[in-house]
């Protein structure tokens, strides 16, 4: 891939360097307070994000402006967390509490593999490299960006926090490969997946949603936990939930039927974001491809 963003390339070195210079809460301060600057030169995606958590969680736009400006400087504070992981991975039982361990242990225990269904929400990655550092294997998924060294920058610190580099998280073969080792892989299904979703209620609002845990679990019998990692009040500590495995309607086996797998995965997400809104990525546009009118012949 070709490298397009030099500036972007210079500024991510840059902010790494100092995050790592400067101690841990020193830090992630830093982080928080450029992140509360972005409002400022980006004021038709905040207005844009403002709109849209106004909309779905039926709150005044005032009170929606308040949260989108709050989510800048929480994600501000996460990638100065994600910054430092070659640092403070081996620490991280210091900054992040668990709940509901025995679940996770149970669905490794099973041997068929473990899908962490998860969201953009609080500091995912931290959650990747509690399992790390706490003797589970845990696969890394790759994601594409524009400039090809920030790709890489990516999967290296996802590394050093422990996790094992998958691939692109398009690989459908390494992933079937890795949950038949019995392995786990985590997997964000917050995002609009345009065609090759279906639609579910997402925040009370029919949004497009990936598929893939469900067909995964209907291939491999892998176990499908909900699992999220959220910021504590105290600005600096986590407490990472994870969820029984989940099992479908009527007795059935959680992915057998592919629409009521995703409706009752979303409903839990969408709990998690009524409960932290202040921490969930409301600059990207999860209805997106709903609300353009690609699924108007479906309807029809």
């Amino acid at each position: 891939m070709a490298r397009k963003q030099p500036a972007i390339w210079f500024m991510v070195l840059i902010f790494k360097r100092i995050t790592s210079l400067l101690s841990h809460k020193t830090a992630i301060r830093l982080g928080g307070f450029l992140g509360g600057l972005v409002p400022l030169f980006t004021k038709r995606k905040v207005k844009e994000a403002s709109a849209r958590c106004s909309a779905r969680l039926n709150i005044s736009q005032k009170d929606a402006n308040v949260i989108v400006h709050s989510v800048y400087k929480h994600f501000g504070r996460a990638i100065a967390e994600f910054a430092r992981i070659p640092i403070d991975a081996k620490n991280i039982n210091k900054y992040v509490r668990v709940h509901g361990e025995e679940y996770l242990r149970e669905a490794v225990e099973d041997g068929r593999g473990v899908v962490l269904a998860t969201a953009h929400i609080g500091n995912w990655e931290y959650g990747a490299v509690w399992c790390a550092q706490n003797g589970y294997k845990v696969n890394a998924l790759g994601t594409d960006q524009r400039d090809d060294r920030i790709t890489k920058l990516i999967m290296d610190l996802r590394v050093a926090g422990g996790s094992i580099a998958l691939g692109n998280a398009n690989d459908l073969r390494a992933m079937i490969k890795a949950l038949k080792s019995g392995e786990i892989i985590a997997v964000p299904v917050d995002q609009d997946a345009r065609l090759n979703g279906v639609l579910s209620m997402f925040l009370g609002h029919p949004a497009s949603t990936p598929v893939g845990i469900a067909k995964l679990a209907q291939k491999l019998s892998c176990a499908i936990l909900p699992c999220y990692c959220v910021r504590r009040e105290d600005g600096f500590t986590f407490d990472l939930h994870l969820y029984p495995r989940l099992k479908g309607r009527n007795g059935k086996p959680y992915g057998e039927d592919i629409q009521s797998s995703i409706d009752d995965c979303n409903d839990i997400i969408s709990s998690w974001i009524r409960a932290h809104p202040h921490q969930w990525m409301w600059m990207y546009p999860r209805w997106e491809s709903y609300e353009e009118g690609l699924f108007d012949e479906v309807r029809n």
